[in-house]
């Protein structure tokens, strides 16, 4: 399988969209004011107990106060708060290999008996905002690398479950122990599978180091503050989603890809140059086909093979996703096999959105109602199969007896959500419009506008792709009579995102050239002046 990764950076945010033989099957977006993600750590302030909960509210600066169980306390907590406190009253780091351990949490204990309000305390996000709901918390601070989980304030080590070899499992036991300091637990994860002493100690080096510097930054100031933050957001999502199978990164940003690439040259050196920046002139997204698949496959209605579609619903407490037949039926095959083969491919498209969109919680399923138990089963066992490579934890019930089924998926972020509509193509969204026969002669006006007026010799007009076929219509098209009228310096290009009667222009540097009818005035006029 082919899998590449396409991250296009704009406007201070980075979308990240993982394609499998071309076919987009995950897709990650983020803002470029993100703040508190999961990973975060962060120094808290308690600002609300809540004994009837066992729970608590802490303050680590979001707009909704940040929730806490007693169970998300970790089994150290009294001896996490001790070291935080001397930082505080001290000013100084003490050693945690030499820092005195105290009496573990109970499993049955009172969040009050632990916790007080105005109490500072060290945190990490584990599920971010969602809705009305503000971020979940932990106590169990941990700080994930490539190949290892560093858990300050722990003494175990453990390794990934799917390391199968028991020989290979007690070797990366073995040397970690060798290497690890007091007072640190570990989780080898699967990638470090094979590797070498130098490989993995390296990396500890880095994690120890990220967290001293976390450290250094608690006695600053007050709290809440933000102490340690995931690495470059687009960096840590690789870091994710990387694995030896990948043929290429594609990235249209020359800071990010340096980011990408040294990261990369880190963890897999062999590998490095399949890290690329990409320089087209059409948008990155356009250009691998990432557009079109977000349009046509994030909107409320998705189509199936065969005629097939699916109808997906969110509300606050549950996703639900109707599967229809459309169009698909014919008698000579019978109902039930309609059924089983609809219901078939209506899986494999619901496992790919279910990553697609990121959606988690509880998610409801109706399928085609199916008579025979046999068919029912297989159905969950296909389910099952597909959802196989899906990262998030899920779990998944047999049809019941009205053609339901249930899954719910872990989510720690906001389930992502893609504007498919788009502006009305007359109006723009104002109400009212022009006549649109008369589109195309103004932009020949505008171009002529900066030809003449502006002295552009070299410039792009990028259009939505009907518009530049209309441009492009016939021997003698309306493109070839602007360019021997305005100069071979006018290129025109399709671009897929833009709504229908949408245009941007772009001079030779690549820098958008801002043309509002206000500004055109001002030139004509001052020039006839």
């Amino acid at each position: 399988m082919n899998n590449e990764i396409v991250v296009d950076t704009k406007d201070g945010g980075a979308s990240i969209a993982l394609l499998a033989d071309k076919k987009l099957v995950e897709f990650n977006k983020i803002d470029k004011d993100f703040a508190f993600g999961v990973g975060d750590i962060y120094l808290g302030k308690v600002r609300k107990i809540m004994p009837g909960l066992n729970a608590a509210f802490v303050d680590v600066g979001s707009d909704k106060d940040a929730f806490i169980h007693y169970l998300d306390l970790s089994r150290r907590f009294a001896t996490m708060t001790k070291f935080t406190n001397v930082i505080l009253n001290e000013k100084k780091i003490p050693e945690i290999s030499n820092f005195s351990a105290k009496k573990e949490l109970l499993k049955d204990g009172q969040i009050s008996d632990n916790l007080s309000v105005g109490q500072e305390i060290l945190v990490q996000i584990v599920k971010e905002s969602i809705s009305t709901k503000g971020p979940r918390l932990t106590t169990e601070i941990s700080l994930a690398g490539r190949y290892l989980v560093l858990i300050p304030f722990s003494d175990s080590i453990s390794v990934s479950q799917k390391i199968k070899s028991k020989a290979e499992r007690n070797r990366l036991r073995q040397l970690m122990v060798s290497i690890l300091p007091q007072g640190f637990g570990l989780i080898i994860r699967t990638v470090a599978e094979g590797k070498m002493v130098a490989e993995l100690d390296g990396e500890l080096r880095l994690l120890l180091r990220r967290w001293n510097d976390a450290l250094t930054k608690i006695s600053r100031n007050g709290s809440p503050k933000l102490l340690l933050s995931e690495m470059d957001r687009s960096v840590s999502i690789i870091r994710d989603l990387f694995s030896p199978d990948y043929h290429a990164i594609h990235v249209n940003d020359k800071d990010t890809f340096q980011e990408i690439y040294d990261y990369v040259s880190l963890i897999s050196p062999e590998q490095k140059d399949i890290v690329k920046l990409y320089d087209g002139d059409l948008p990155i997204f356009d250009y691998f086909n990432v557009t079109k698949q977000l349009k046509s496959s994030l909107g409320r209605v998705v189509s199936v093979k065969n005629g097939a579609y699916l109808v997906i619903e969110h509300t606050e407490a549950l996703h639900v996703i109707d599967v229809n037949s459309g169009n698909r039926f014919r008698p000579e095959e019978g109902q039930e096999a309609v059924a089983l083969e609809v219901n078939m491919l209506a899986a494999e498209e619901i496992a790919r959105q279910l990553r697609l969109r990121d959606i988690g919680g509880i998610i409801v399923i109706d399928f085609i109602d199916m008579e025979k138990v046999a068919n029912r089963q297989a159905l969950y066992e296909k389910m099952c199969e597909l959802m196989k490579p899906d990262r998030a934890r899920h779990n998944i019930l047999p049809l019941s007896k009205f053609g339901l089924m249930q899954i719910t998926r872990h989510r720690v972020r906001q389930a992502i959500k893609i504007q498919t509509e788009e502006v009305c193509p007359t109006c723009m969204g104002k109400g009212k419009c022009q006549p649109s026969i008369l589109f195309v002669e103004s932009l020949e006006e505008k171009i002529d506008f900066l030809r003449n007026v502006q002295n552009q010799k070299k410039m792009t007009l990028q259009v939505h792709p009907y518009v530049y076929a209309y441009i492009n219509k016939g021997f003698y098209s309306l493109k070839w009579r602007w360019r021997m009228k305005y100069g071979f310096g006018l290129k025109i290009m399709p671009i897929q995102d833009f709504s229908f009667l949408q245009y941007k222009f772009f001079d030779a540097k690549r820098n958008e050239i801002e043309l509002s009818v206000e500004t055109e005035e001002k030139e004509i006029n001052s020039e006839n002046f």
